[in-house]
């Protein structure tokens, strides 16, 4: 399968580099994406406890996905998915900290042989495997101040004059989070599906101001790309899955797989739009290749939305699937799940498991440590009892109706009204699993639901 994949790529390179060849100029590329960031928490998908005035102005001048999916919800996973147009247990990074194999196809090769020069500024890639992707430069994740200085000489003393396929990766609002925030913690309002305590209001103020930070130097990348690229830019922003809250990332609920996506280039994407085309960032990929002019490899799982961007179209996926297959030790769960435009099917082979992350494990005050009052709460409040236990104990089936239930907390698996939508997807979900090749590995020995007692930190 990936042979056959790969000579497709050899086949797209040829076009690509024929379409370079062309008196066309490909549009410069600029991809900036976040760590971390759930889409509810951004104004534009409703939040309201921070301005984002940069995100704000370039979903002004572009397009709007109001349902664009990750391919899983932890970091190596999702960002494998999105530099090869593979779905985990195709490419295979599955788990957290595992990368693709080789000889997989990967979007920075491709964007080199079509004519371009390719640079990864930051975590783009997940940990230190950019060089494995094949960016030509690559610059290791700093902090915002240094990742300003470092993008900002390159761009100043560049003298390619191939176009540009710059990724800026910045590892805001990913944990640790700041001792300090500009946010109020007493006046936020909370997701619904979160314990309101004390220390998860200062956490939530100072995730929230990673997000304000990673907006402010959008803007500044912005300035700094009109100045030193191509008019014809093709600008694209997102994040690699939702926060690190509970009931957000290492979850298929929306809260951890539905992700900000902004696509913007002046004169060819209407300005101001939204789509609720369904896309996944599997289709990210094919999408690049596609605007560049390139032929789109045979056998990805991605298709491009060029059509989409174009306003040829307002429709593109009629399901999307996504994967979770654990984060080494400190989250050893698997849950697969499907999509439709209405319902949600989530499968948890294992419900005997018992689900736990780095939040309830480590309690880090930089990051989990509000989960010592949840725990204390739930020995006197019944409210907070539930909470605890449904975000360590997931029965094996969860399906809700998004237009009824958009936030997801009425589980409708089991009753008779829905029987025949939850067997009809089920059949789908597993007759694509098998299509996949997914073996539905448990990479580690997982922690019971029934022992709590072992519910002690492990090495990842």
């Amino acid at each position: 399968m990936t042979r056959r994949i790969f000579l497709c790529c050899l086949l797209a390179i040829v076009c690509g580099s024929h379409a370079f060849a062309a008196d066309k100029r490909l549009p410069d590329i600029v991809v900036y994406l976040v760590d971390d960031l759930s889409a509810r928490d951004l104004p534009l998908y409703g939040g309201t406890n921070i301005e984002t005035p940069a995100i704000d102005a370039l979903a002004a001048e572009g397009m709007t996905f109001d349902r664009a999916f990750v391919a899983s919800p932890a970091c190596a996973p999702s960002r494998a998915a999105l530099l090869t147009g593979l779905m985990p247990a195709r490419n295979g990074a599955e788990e957290n900290h595992s990368y693709p194999r080789e000889r997989t196809i990967r979007l920075p090769q491709i964007l080199n042989q079509l004519g371009y020069q390719t640079a990864a500024f930051g975590k783009v890639a997940h940990s230190k495997s950019a060089k494995n992707y094949g960016f030509e430069t690559i610059v290791p994740n700093t902090e915002i101040p240094e990742q300003r200085e470092r993008v900002t000489e390159i761009l100043e003393n560049r003298t390619d004059e191939r176009p540009l396929a710059l990724f800026v990766g910045v590892s805001n609002p990913h944990v640790p989070w700041p001792s300090k925030s500009t946010i109020d913690p007493e006046s936020m309002s909370l997701p619904s599906k979160l314990l309101d305590t004390p220390q998860t209001r200062v956490q939530r103020s100072r995730y929230l101001q990673e997000v304000k930070d990673l907006d402010a130097w959008l803007g500044e990348l912005r300035e700094l790309t009109d100045k030193h690229l191509a008019q014809d830019k093709l600008f694209v922003f997102s994040s690699d899955h939702g926060a690190q809250f509970p009931f957000g990332k290492w979850t298929l609920y929306d809260e951890g797989i539905r992700i900000p996506l902004v696509v913007a280039r002046p004169g060819h994407i209407q300005k101001g739009s939204r789509t609720d085309a369904m896309v996944s960032w599997i289709d990210i990929l094919p999408t690049l290749i596609d605007l560049a002019g390139g032929s789109v490899p045979d056998g990805l799982d991605g298709r491009s939305f060029a059509s989409v961007l174009q306003g040829e179209s307002d429709t593109h996926r009629q399901r999307i699937f996504t994967t979770h297959s654990g984060d080494r030790k400190m989250n050893v769960y698997l849950s697969r799940s499907i999509r439709t435009d209405r319902y949600k099917l989530i499968w948890n082979p294992h419900p005997e498991f018992a689900f736990t992350t780095h939040i309830d494990l480590l309690l880090r005050e930089t990051s989990g440590d509000y989960f010592k009052e949840w725990t204390e709460l739930a020995k006197t409040d019944p409210r907070a009892a539930k909470v605890v236990a449904s975000h360590h104990g997931r029965p094996e089936f969860e399906l809700f109706d998004l237009n009824e239930d958009p936030l997801e907390q009425n589980n409708l698996a089991g009753s008779e009204h829905v029987r025949d939508i939850q067997n009809e997807l089920l059949n789908e979900l597993r007759a694509w699993i098998d299509d996949q090749g997914d073996e539905l590995t448990v990479f580690h020995e997982p922690l019971m639901l029934n022992a709590p007692e072992t519910w002690v930190p492990r090495r990842k």
